[in-house]
């Protein structure tokens, strides 16, 4: 099982930046890929940033050149720096981490973090 707490939501206004963090435990060492994801209201849950094995990252057309995905191992904890932020980032955020054990993937999910932009 791995759990995980995401912090770092607020309101801000547009072109300001905000810096979501994601700490993970439980059985992190069997974590594959952390990232991020977001949910506005109305819409699908969709990927914003990823880690994934060998430390590649991908971003949604969205974000990039705007949002950086970064890990700290030591700590157990993803992070999402957000600059340029505009009113369309305004979603719910959750951290999102796949466990591989062998053949057998689980995917867990963080409570959520609210994200608004508005001026």
């Amino acid at each position: 099982q791995v759990q995980l707490v995401e912090s770092g939501g607020g309101l801000v206004q547009p072109g300001g930046s905000l810096r979501l963090s994601c700490a993970a435990s439980g059985s992190i060492f069997s974590i594959n890929t952390m990232g991020w994801y977001r949910q506005a209201p109305g819409k699908e849950r969709e990927m914003v940033a990823r880690i994934i094995p060998g430390g590649s990252k991908i971003y949604a057309d969205s974000v990039k050149g705007r949002f950086t995905i970064s890990r700290d191992n030591a700590k157990n904890t993803v992070y999402l720096q957000m600059n340029s932020l505009k009113f369309e980032d305004t979603a719910i955020y959750y951290c999102n981490a796949l466990e591989v054990i062998g053949t057998i993937h689980n995917e867990y999910w963080g409570q959520g973090t609210q994200v608004t932009v508005s001026s």
